[in-house]
C-alpha cells in the first residue's frame, strides 16, 4: 500500500488542531484525502484553522471540546462515530510544555500538565477504543515527546506525563494487535511550533525565542509521522537524528549521554538563575 493511500477515506479526530503539529498534521491528512475533524478548546480559533483549510472543503470538520473535561472528550468522539458511520483514526495531540526548576512548581501546575498530557489521552483511548473493537479496526495516535523517552533536566513535570503517554501507547499496542486496533506513539524533538513562547499557564511570552535555532519544520515532521502511522509503526520519534541516538545511548547507560545530560543541567540552572528562563 503506498503510504498516502493508508488515510485516504479515512474518518480523523485530530486534538490540539488550531496550530503546531495538530494543525500540520490536519493539513497533510487532508491532503491524503482523509476526512478530518479538527479539535480545540477555543471556537474561535478551531474556525479560523478550519478556514485555512477550507479547500478541502466538506472533508474539513471543526469539534470545540476541552480534552481536559472527560464527558467533552466523550461526546465529541462518540457524536463524531455516530456521525460519520465509524471511527478510523484519533490523533491524541493536544499538549502543553513545561520546562521548569521543580522547586518553583506548584501543585496546580502539576495538575494542570498532567489534565492537559496525560488525562486528555486516557480520555480519547478510553472512549475510542470500544468503538472501534466494536469495528475490528482503527488506530491511534498519541503525541508523546522526546521527553517520554529520555529525562531532560528542568522537565520533570512534562517528563511525567510524556512517559505516562508513552508507555500506555506501547503497552496497548501489543495488547489490542491482534483486535485489529493499532497504536502509535509520536515522539517529537524540537519542532518549530509556537509551544517554545507559552508557559503551563498558557501564557504567551513574546520575549521568549520562536523555537530553538536546530528545530525541524512542522510540515515536514507531520508528512514524515504520516509515513510511520502508514507504516503501523510504534514509537515514531521525529526527527529520527540525532534523538534515536540518544535515546538508545540513554537506554544503554552509555557514559557520554550521561555526560550530555548533567551539561544541559548545569547550563539551564546557570540560564534560570541568571536570566530567569531556560533560553
Amino acid at each position: 500500500m503506498d503510504q498516502n493511500d493508508y488515510c485516504k477515506d479515512k474518518i480523523c479526530i485530530v486534538t490540539g488542531a488550531n496550530s503546531g503539529i495538530g494543525y500540520a498534521l490536519s493539513e497533510d491528512l487532508l491532503n491524503r484525502g482523509a476526512t478530518v475533524y479538527m479539535a480545540g478548546r477555543n471556537p474561535e480559533k478551531v474556525a479560523k484553522a478550519a478556514e485555512q483549510l477550507s479547500a478541502h472543503k466538506d472533508r474539513v470538520r471543526t469539534l470545540v471540546v476541552d480534552v481536559t473535561k472527560q464527558e467533552q472528550v466523550q461526546e465529541a468522539i462518540e457524536d463524531t462515530a455516530a456521525e460519520a458511520g465509524r471511527l478510523d483514526m484519533l490523533f491524541n495531540n493536544a499538549g502543553i510544555g513545561g520546562t521548569l526548576p521543580y522547586e518553583t512548581a506548584t501543585l496546580e501546575d502539576w495538575k494542570t500538565i498532567i489534565d492537559t498530557n496525560l488525562w486528555s489521552v486516557i480520555y480519547g483511548v478510553h472512549a475510542a477504543v470500544p468503538i472501534m473493537l466494536k469495528q475490528g479496526f482503527g488506530h491511534i495516535v498519541n503525541t508523546s515527546s522526546v521527553a517520554g523517552l529520555i529525562p531532560p533536566p528542568f522537565q520533570a513535570l512534562y517528563c511525567l506525563t510524556k512517559y505516562g503517554v508513552t508507555g500506555l501507547s506501547e503497552s496497548l499496542r501489543y495488547e489490542f494487535a491482534e483486535k485489529g486496533l493499532n497504536f502509535s506513539t509520536i515522539c517529537p524533538a524540537n519542532i518549530a511550533t509556537p509551544i517554545f513562547k507559552k508557559t503551563i499557564d498558557g501564557k504567551v511570552h513574546d520575549e521568549f525565542p520562536d523555537a530553538p535555532d536546530d528545530a525541524y519544520p512542522v510540515d515536514k515532521a507531520a508528512s514524515y509521522i504520516l509515513d510511520r502511522v502508514a507504516e503501523r509503526k510504534g514509537i515514531i520519534i521525529v526527527p529520527e537524528e540525532p534523538s534515536t541516538d540518544l535515546w538508545q545511548g540513554y537506554v544503554l547507560g552509555m557514559k557520554t549521554f550521561e555526560d550530555i545530560l548533567l551539561r544541559m543541567a548545569h547550563e539551564r540552572r546557570v540560564s534560570y538563575e541568571t536570566k530567569g528562563s531556560y533560553f
